[in-house]
């Protein structure tokens, strides 16, 4: 059975989720993928507040508001 899917935005708090896709045209696309959003790797949830994340990924933390954090879809 898959897992679960969702966007990054309604991953919980100290979850740790797995990139499946990245949605947005590309150049939006390939500035994520600069940022370690690849199809497979593995984010940290650190802390939310109303859809806006911060995250650790490949090593950096990072803030994405929600727009941006909506267009990941994770799997738990």
């Amino acid at each position: 059975m898959a897992a679960p899917q969702l966007p990054l935005a309604m991953a919980g708090t100290d979850e740790v989720v797995r990139v499946e896709r990245v949605r947005g045209d590309a150049n939006l696309r390939q500035h994520l993928a600069e940022l370690g959003f690849v199809e497979g790797s593995e984010v940290k949830v650190v802390s939310r507040a109303a859809g806006d994340v911060i995250v650790t990924v490949k090593g950096a933390r990072l803030a994405l508001n929600r727009s941006m954090a909506s267009r990941i879809t994770v799997s738990i």
